[in-house]
């Protein structure tokens, strides 16, 4: 056909005769002026532009200031793209009915998209140079465009073209569009005046946009960038070179920072509460508060979700149509070529229904369908997710905000636990943020579903309803299996938490467990354990499978029903049209059916997540505490040490009682100022409550003098913390007032009594927010006695402590609460017990240095609850108190002159605590000791940990150093194959076959059951076709049509696909199942039997997180993600399988496609794993502080620092809520580009199936292959979040795995040598013996050689680090014996098996180990004592009597760690399990170190008498203990360098024990 602008079927064509305007090709050519007009003004300033523009990505953002009606341009142009795209195919549908080319129907229409194309692009370019000036090249253009525009429509007017014409509607529709656009120019001119105008409007970006940290850029972004996220390209790919880190996603936009949804959402449940102030049973409703607060958004949302949800049904309809016209074309009756003209104009208008018979223009149509569906949706996701996230920072700063007033006694009297409110914040915002994410579904479903039961109802009549129904009838079954998931989750967690209490017994314990050769016992209770558990996973398999199985199967089933219905009750023939545009509706009938019990369960948990934070909301809050609102300056003065004269020393050597007779007040105060008031807190006619009503402290009238030291003293639960904390407003006012002097600063230092530290350095936690200042810090450090302890620590003062990081003692905790105290600058402090956890030399070292010299010397006023009665001698003032009330007020001068009777009581207390004290200076130095050794041990395998780790780094740093770049991105976009392949045998090759299996048979029924329909229907209609031509007189050859055949068939197929989904759904289950069962197996084995080492130098939190957070993803999270990605990608593959079946030229468009998939979901994979990694590590300090929070609320508010802790939680939800949103919004992302690619995918399908069926290929497989295409869409999309999801959850099994390459002890051993009463004597050769603890390190032990005799008392000793437990580990071969060997009683220990050796000694550890459970199973775990010879071992270890008062006797119940029993019992314990082995050989590893006086006497006893015919060696702490042993070996540096009596080696003046004994080391 000959090309021509005008055609060249007609010689009036370029006639103007009667007019120029009245000629149409002129006119349509006069409308390509503005278009070639735009494009040549444009396109050279876009190109020189385009230079200096290239950088547009690295600038500032600020440069992204919208113009006024930025948005509606957006819309408008958008929409004048579709309306070119309908003209240009209106006129390429008219051109075919002419007889010769017409270039002008469609030409001007196509150079019009790229005018409109161009036009947005340009219009980009100058928003984002913020040049609004170039904008008046796009007004004249809008405004020549509506001038053609309106020729062109008043002349199709005078031609009597009109309405029905598509053509004169499309043009009405550009002229409005152009005139819209027109007026939006417009508006931009009236408002920036940058023409016309003598001053432009300069306009000042918003806050957000100059901030450089804003990296979250959706609010701020194009319509299309918005709507393709366009703008996290940079951050996805960038992913793949560098990790995105926090600093990467930066900040949030101010308007979805917490604190602005904070106060939204506070004003709107404000004005609630006004509303129900009148009504006393009526509660603000929290619903209508987030309504009012974040309803726009999600109508908003909704709005979105209705319009995919319709637009959604386009493509069921697309292939109705499309199927209906291929079969038409097939049809006897061909529309004939229609040659009409209309007046002068020339050309053939086209109907819009004869445009919709184009079967290439409902395939176009299907594709722009599917990608505005697809947007529409994803926007409705986004929306969503970003209230949903708002609602939860606004929720969390609301709790947090009450929290931080609720009173104490609603803490106290269990009203409100902490349990309650980490679950507030950690379970019930986040469920309300779920339902916010569900939400339009609630709405937006019931339309889907009517609709689709009318689309049904119209295309298969009443069969389709019978199909509905089924659907509907099984919905319930879901709740019901959802609901038992649920029960089945719960209970496997009350499991998994036993076993972990267990496992954890166990790691910590470890050490005795392998002394005592008793791991396979325990280890045996964990498996116990793990069955029942595993049995409770079967079930929670169980009900997943089925859940995954309903909604693979009931499709089937009700298509099977439908369409047996339809073909036995309808007259008409099931069409392919009609059977696949069915299909479709089915396919998008389902999906809301089976949300909706998803959605009804996160309504039901919303309404009571709701309700919970309503009572949460409205309980007791603590009372005004104006009265300490004292504003003074602080002076800077206080923070300076004054070098005041030294107070009286503590005497220790003279008893308490004379000091306190020969006291004298103090003269080295000066009288205080005249101005300052003489009373810092006054107390009248006090009645104070916890909350019940009842007074706890009743009738207090005292005062506190200012700047003077103030005691109160009194018995156990007498009111003394309850005191200060009445006067800090804690405890509820029954009566009475507390008057604070004006003078005094509104903040008060206060200690708690219990001990309370921020997951935070130890510098922080002392300075608490204050400034630092060097001189006041080390002055405070050293009053606490706190400085060894810091040089202790791994990075000294900036060590984290607390939850998250190294754990304390009790007495440093204390100390570092009271340094605190100490070193704010407050006029008052408040010191509460701070002794109770110190020594004496502590305590002592604190009275004078801290209280008694830095506090009173800065005139500070301090109040000090204490029990240490010999410190009342320095008291200025002190408060007796007694079952609440006030006892006796006065300086210590008046109680002994007024109240005789307690002065007499004092000095009795006192008299004990003398007695007390001799005992204990013993002890004091060694508790602290004590304290800081353990912390060493604990540091020590930390620091072998990292320095192997350090080892590792720098040799994985050389092999990256020697890799490109492109080889650490390759690594981390790779997915861990091998580690999937450890995970999938490990739940055994049979299972791994079957799973395979039948899920390729699954998928390949599946499709031979939609292969199977086209069939059935395309020889449907060849029949029916056949018998209307025999009617008309033509006869065809066709093989009869048998029904019968093909419903029987239908139906086999479906019934094996409905079975095949169950059992592929329950193989993969099983298998995840069998690999969690083999994996946690292997995990423990191989950690009970590790050598001893391996546990020194792996922290207990890494093995304790093997087994509960990663054995919980192995369990519950890996087989439904794996199940998901094995369907997706079958589904897939199944579909790419079938339209290449159906048109092998849809293969050649694939490659590219497939390309850019890959592409795709690499980038995002590496991404999507930053981000989750961010959210993960960005909410355990959110929650940490919230609990943190809840504990120290006294301490916090004491301090007056409510601001600062608010300040910061809001940065923490802060910067969870960005890592969040970034998640979401690259979820988003991927999403919107495969939905994209499978929109591409329906276009090409559709295309090459048309081109096909001209060439004879069945309308019922081009049905099969378009509804193929379309579940594409869906299922990309799974396939890469299923990936990225396995490849996170893939490292658990490889941290797993890691731990399972760890070697294990030898346990092997000949038995045949060994008697079964060995060893009878215990003699003990050691001969030429070294020791180290792995093969890398340096030895321990060098060239020992020493010989016991047997039922000798063996003394070793020598200063920290010498080697003396080395030794002792080495008897029982839990160190590597690299050289020299042990002989006891002739038999090398070397050749015995390990559980032998061990079982046959017996020792008792210096940290005494108790196991949960009964005392007669910590005494013998074995069961193999009778009860006499347990009793007896109890006698001896004196603890017979207190053992028969407990109910159950030996079967009494012992707590986690022995807890319920003090550390001096535990020890007897554990000397009394020692007996029961009946061992001939006893080694005790500083056994006594950590129990008083008293029990060690105790033990010595014992030890002399029970064991008196038994090999005993002590290994001491305390060198005072052995100087009765009958030999000492005295080690030095890994050498023994002294062996003889203890005696002798006292004799020698230079021995090193004379030494050690005199140091009293």
């Amino acid at each position: 056909m000959p090309l021509s602008f005008c055609g060249n079927d007609n010689a009036s064509a370029y006639s103007v005769d009667d007019g120029v305007l009245d000629n149409g090709c002129f006119v349509d050519a006069l409308n390509l002026v503005p278009h070639v007009f735009l494009l040549f003004i444009t396109f050279p300033i876009l190109f020189i532009g385009w230079g200096s523009q290239s950088s547009k990505v690295q600038i500032h953002h600020s440069t992204w200031l919208h113009f006024p009606g930025h948005n509606m341009r957006w819309i408008l142009t958008f929409t004048l793209l579709f309306v070119h795209v309908c003209e240009t195919a209106e006129g390429i549908v008219s051109d075919v009915y002419m007889k010769s080319c017409h270039l002008h129907l469609f030409l001007p229409a196509f150079v019009g998209f790229i005018a409109a194309t161009t036009s947005v692009v340009y219009y980009h370019n100058i928003e984002t140079s913020n040049f609004p000036k170039l904008l008046l090249a796009l007004f004249i253009y809008w405004v020549l465009a509506f001038v053609t525009k309106t020729i062109k429509l008043v002349k199709y007017y005078e031609h009597n073209v009109g309405v029905q014409h598509l053509r004169f509607c499309i043009t009405a529709m550009l002229v409005i569009l152009y005139a819209l656009l027109m007026a939006v120019e417009i508006n931009v001119i009236r408002v920036r005046r940058y023409v016309f105008f003598a001053n432009p409007q300069k306009v000042k970006p918003s806050e957000d946009l100059q901030d450089l940290g804003v990296r979250f850029l959706q609010p701020f972004v194009n319509l299309l960038s918005k709507a393709t996220y366009w703008w996290m390209n940079p951050l996805i790919i960038g992913a793949h070179k560098r990790p995105i880190d926090l600093k990467k996603i930066g900040k949030l936009p101010i308007a979805m920072r917490a604190l602005t949804n904070y106060i939204r959402l506070k004003d709107a449940y404000e004005e609630q509460r006004k509303m129900v102030t009148d009504q006393a049973d009526k509660s603000p409703s929290i619903w209508r508060s987030m309504y009012r607060a974040f309803g726009r958004p999600i109508l908003l949302s909704s709005t979105f979700r209705y319009l995919a949800d319709l637009l959604g049904f386009a493509g069921p309809l697309c292939i109705y149509c499309i199927l209906l016209r291929l079969d038409d074309r097939k049809s006897p009756q061909m529309s004939e070529q229609k040659n009409v003209t209309t007046s002068d104009l020339i050309v053939y208008y086209v109907s819009s229904h004869e445009l919709l018979e184009n079967t290439f223009i409902l395939a176009v149509l299907l594709f722009l369908a599917l990608i505005l569906q697809r947007t529409f949706l994803q926007a409705s996701y986004y929306v969503t997710i970003e209230t949903g996230i708002n609602l939860r920072g606004a929720l969390l700063a609301m709790i947090y905000n009450k929290m931080l007033r609720l009173s104490t006694s609603n803490m106290s009297m269990g009203e409100m636990t902490l349990g309650q409110i980490n679950n507030l914040v950690a379970i019930e915002t986040n469920q309300l943020m779920w339902f916010l994410f569900l939400c339009p579904n609630l709405w937006a479903m019931p339309v889907q579903i009517i609709m689709g039961v009318v689309l049904l109802h119209y295309l298969l009549g009443f069969s389709a309803l019978i199909g509905a129904c089924v659907i509907v009838l099984l919905a319930p079954i879901q709740y019901f299996i959802a609901t038992k998931l649920a029960e089945a989750q719960k209970s496997t967690l009350d499991y998994s938490t036993d076993r972990l209490k267990k496992t954890n017994e166990i790691l910590k314990g470890i050490k005795l467990l392998k002394l005592y050769a008793w791991e396979n016992i325990f280890c045996s209770s964990v498996e116990e354990t793990r069955v029942k558990e595993l049995t409770s996973l079967k079930t929670f398999a169980l009900y997943t499978s089925l859940s995954i199985f309903m909604n693979a199967a009931v499709p089937i089933a009700a298509v099977l029903v439908t369409f047996m219905t339809h073909a036995y009750t309808s007259s008409t023939e099931l069409s392919p049209a009609v059977a696949f545009a069915s299909l479709a509706l089915f396919h998008i009938l389902v999906t809301p059916l089976f949300l909706l019990s998803t959605v009804v369960r996160f309504t039901v948990k919303a309404i009571v997540s709701v309700q919970k934070l309503g009572e949460f909301l409205l309980s007791d809050e603590i009372g005004d505490d104006s009265w300490r609102n004292g504003e003074t300056s602080v002076s800077l003065e206080s923070c300076k040490k004054h070098p005041g004269a030294h107070t009286k020393a503590i005497n220790r050597k003279l008893p308490l009682r004379y000091q306190l007779d020969s006291f004298e007040q103090p003269s080295r105060r000066q009288p205080r100022p005249t101005e300052t008031e003489d009373i810092a807190v006054k107390v009248n006619n006090g009645f104070f409550s916890w909350g019940s009503n009842v007074a706890t402290l009743s009738d207090i009238n005292m005062h506190i003098p200012t700047g003077q030291l103030t005691m109160i003293v009194g018995q156990v639960g007498c009111g003394k913390s309850s005191l200060l904390l009445a006067m800090l407003g804690e405890m509820q006012t029954i009566g009475g007032k507390v008057h604070w002097s004006n003078k005094n600063r509104n903040s008060v230092a206060y200690a708690a009594q219990k001990s309370w530290l921020l997951n935070a350095t130890v510098e922080e936690n002392i300075t608490f927010g204050n400034p630092f200042n060097k001189q006041r810090y080390k002055a405070v450090i050293d009053t606490c006695s706190l400085q060894p302890d810091i040089d202790l620590l791994p990075y000294g003062d900036q060590t984290e402590i607390g939850e998250r990081g190294i754990n304390l003692s009790g007495g440093q905790r204390q100390r570092i609460c009271v340094a605190r105290a100490l070193y704010q600058n407050t006029n008052i402090v408040f010191l509460d017990d701070p002794f109770s956890a110190l020594d004496i030399h502590l305590s002592d070292h604190l009275m004078q240095e801290g209280i008694l010299k830095f506090l009173q010397d800065d005139k500070r006023t301090v109040v000090l609850v204490t029990h240490k009665l010999q410190y009342l001698i320095h008291a200025d003032w002190i408060i007796a108190m007694k079952d609440g009330t006030l006892l006796r007020e006065g300086t210590l001068k008046d109680i002994q002159n007024n109240d005789i009777e307690l002065y007499k009581h004092w000095k009795t207390l006192m008299n004990r605590q003398d007695q007390e004290l001799e005992k204990d200076t013993d002890v004091a130095d060694s508790q602290t000791a004590l304290e800081r050794k353990n912390l060493r041990r604990a540091l020590y395998s930390r620091e072998a940990k990292s320095q192997i780790d350090d080892e590792d780094e720098e040799e994985e740093e050389e092999e990256d150093d020697e890799d490109t770049m492109s080889m650490m991105t390759s690594r981390r976009s790779k997915i861990p194959w091998r580690v999937c392949w450890n995970y999938l045998t490990s739940g055994g090759f049979l299972l791994l076959f079957m799973m395979i299996f039948c899920n390729l048979l699954k998928h390949s029924v599946i499709v031979a059951i939609d292969y199977w329909l086209a069939t059935w229907t395309s020889s449907a209609q060849n029949s029916s076709m056949s018998a209307h031509s025999s009617v008309n007189g033509t006869l065809t050859d066709t093989a009869p049509f048998d029904l019968s055949y093909y419903t029987t068939g239908f139906s086999i197929l479906c019934s094996s696909g409905i079975v095949l989904c169950l059992i592929a759904s329950l193989t993969v289950e099983w298998m995840g199942l069998f690999a969690a069962r083999n994996l946690h197996h292997n995990l423990l084995n191989k950690i009970i039997l590790a050598p001893i080492r391996f546990f020194d130098i792996t922290p207990l939190g890494q093995m304790l997180n093997r087994f509960s957070a990663d054995t919980n993803i192995i369990d519950q999270h890996i087989p439904p993600t794996l199940e998901s990605l094995t369907r997706s990608t079958l589904l897939c593959l199944s579909a790419i399988g079938v339209i290449a079946f159906v048109t092998p030229f849809f293969l050649i468009a694939m490659l590219p496609l497939g390309i850019a998939f890959y592409f795709i979901q690499k980038y995002f994979r590496v991404a999507s794993k930053d981000l989750q990694d961010l959210d993960d590590s960005t909410q355990l300090p959110l929650l940490c502080h919230f609990s943190e929070t809840a504990e120290g609320l006294t301490t916090i508010r004491a301090f007056r620092h409510e601001a600062r802790f608010k300040q910061r939680m809001l940065e923490l939800i802060d910067t969870n809520n960005v890592a969040y949103l970034f998640l979401s919004a690259a979820n988003r992302w991927l999403e919107v580009r495969t939905d994209y690619l499978g929109a591409v995918i329906v276009l090409t399908a559709a295309v090459t199936s048309i081109c096909t069926s001209e060439n004879g290929l069945q309308s019922g497989l081009v049905g099969l292959g378009l509804t193929y295409a379309l579940t594409v869409t869906n299922y990309l999309n799974w396939l890469v979040r299923s990936l990225a999801d396995l490849e996170v959850q893939m490292g658990a099994v490889k941290k797993v795995s890691g731990f399972l390459s760890t070697e294990s002890e030898n346990y092997e051993g000949d038995l045949s040598q060994v008697p079964e009463d060995w060893p009878q004597q215990g003699e003990i050769k050691i001969q030429n013996l070294s020791v180290r603890y792995d093969s890398v390190l340096k030895p321990v032990l060098k060239h020992v050689n020493a010989y016991i005799n047997p039922g000798q008392k063996v003394g070793i000793c020598g200063r920290t680090g010498s080697g003396k437990s080395s030794l002792s580990l080495a008897f029982f071969r839990m160190v590597d014996m690299f050289q020299g060997k042990i002989i006891i009683d002739g038999i090398d220990i070397s050749k015995l098996p390990l559980p032998t050796l061990r079982s046959r000694l017996s020792i008792i550890l210096q940290d005494p180990v108790l196991f949960s459970g009964s005392i007669r199973f910590n005494l013998d775990p074995e069961r193999t004592c009778t009860d006499d010879r347990l009793w007896e071992a109890l006698e001896i270890a004196q603890l017979k009597n207190m053992v028969k008062s407990l109910p159950g006797g030996l079967d009494a119940v012992v707590t986690e760690g022995g807890e319920n029993f003090s550390v001096g019992q535990r020890q007897l314990f554990c000397l009394a399990r020692a007996f029961v082995r009946k061992s001939s050989i006893l080694i005790m590893d500083e056994a006594t170190a950590s129990i008083d006086m008293a029990t060690e006497h105790i033990l010595q006893k014992v030890v002399m008498t029970a064991f008196a015919d038994r090999t005993v060696v002590t290994i001491a702490h305390r060198v005072s203990s052995i100087l009765e042993a009958e030999q000492v070996l005295v080690f030095c540096e890994g050498i023994l360098v002294e062996c003889d009596s203890a005696s002798s080696l006292l004799s020698q003046d230079d021995s090193l024990f004379t030494l050690l004994v005199k140091t009293h080391k």
